[in-house]
């Protein structure tokens, strides 16, 4: 219980916050800098004296103490110069997968205290400004998204020796944790359903090939339809785009115009792909079966909904800030990655 103390009209300090809980400075300090060591009546005691008092930690001295910046890096990585229907920022805040990312690591990193800072790398000279800014000392850590198999960032990022999670298994062998989804299940998910209702022709707009995503979402359904005794599948590479998928979906009626199911790499591709088919006098689902990949809320924006592959990305996010944290705060400890397993969401569109 705290005590019943007045407060001087200036900034609160430490001793102030340890007076009115009626413990040390010693143990507020240890509250404040996150011991875990502190008993839990006495940190509860302390909370309360910090919330009676308003003090506010000294961020600057706090750093100098834990050695600690309280924020991370959320480093969004891409290919440079490569052929996309728009551009690098421009898709990043237009695509549902980021703002997914963004909430998971919120959710786990909001309640600890820890900021979020958002950092592009699409060329050279952005990646090195990104190392120098981490070589600094600016983060405690960094979730990497990467967009294309050659990318270095991730043994680069390794050097740093900064805790570090990448999101997707890196296409190098890189010493990083990751957590990932299983693309190539996901993407078995919708050949087999597509194969289960009597389809037959079969086509799908990939991602990118120049995308680890993409390669194992192709490859996967692919070899899927292979054991369904289909193998004359056609295909256009679409770029996750919505524009891009409207222009895949042309591309795949054109050389294909009999299809009568298609895959498309993901949700947002296939909501610029259903208009292409409509106006091609194609109902979906009764003429063209679709099924797409992510589940995010461009799923439930198309007309009719999609069935999609699911992947967990919220919960995915959240365990990369887990791992992260847990790095963080035991230095030199190994962390293991994790893989989550998509599922199969049914709509009405196959």
């Amino acid at each position: 219980m705290t005590a019943d103390v007045p407060l001087p009209a200036r900034p609160a300090t430490l001793e102030d916050v340890a007076l009115v809980a009626g413990v040390s400075r010693a143990t507020v300090s240890r509250v404040i800098n996150g011991a875990t060591t502190v008993d839990p009546a006495l940190r509860r005691m302390v909370e309360e004296a910090v919330g009676t008092t308003g003090y506010v930690p000294n961020r600057a001295a706090r750093s100098l103490v834990t050695r600690r910046t309280d924020s991370i890096a959320l480093v969004v990585s891409e290919r440079e110069r490569r052929t996309v229907s728009e551009p690098f920022v421009g898709r990043m805040f237009s695509d549902p997968y980021f703002g997914r990312v963004v909430s998971g690591l919120l959710e786990v990193l909001r309640p600890a205290g820890i900021q979020l800072v958002l950092m592009l790398a699409d060329d050279q000279e952005s990646r090195d400004q990104l190392l120098s800014y981490l070589r600094h000392g600016h983060v405690d850590g960094v979730v990497l998204i990467s967009s294309h198999a050659e990318d270095p960032l991730p043994g680069l990022l390794h050097d740093t020796r900064l805790p570090a999670v990448l999101a997707g298994q890196p296409r190098r062998p890189t010493p990083i944790t990751y957590v990932e989804a299983d693309q190539r299940a996901g993407a078995q998910l919708a050949a087999d359903h597509l194969a289960s209702l009597g389809r037959h022709r079969i086509g799908t707009v990939s991602g990118p090939q120049d995308m680890p995503a993409g390669q194992a979402r192709l490859s996967g359904f692919l070899d899927a339809l292979a054991v369904h005794g289909i193998r004359d599948v056609a295909a256009a590479e679409g770029d996750f785009t919505h524009a891009g998928g409207a222009a895949a979906m042309r591309r795949l009626l054109a050389d294909r115009p009999d299809l009568d199911a298609v895959f498309i790499a993901s949700d947002l591709m296939a909501l610029g792909a259903i208009p292409v088919l409509l106006r091609a006098g194609k109902d979906v689902p009764r003429d063209v079966a679709l099924v797409g990949f992510d589940d995010s809320s461009a799923a439930l924006a198309c007309d009719p909904p999609l069935t999609t592959v699911r992947q967990p990305v919220e919960e995915m996010s959240a365990e990369m800030a887990r791992l992260l944290l847990k790095q963080i705060g035991k230095p030199g400890t190994p962390a293991p990655s994790v893989i989550f397993h998509p599922t199969l969401v049914r709509r009405q569109s196959a």
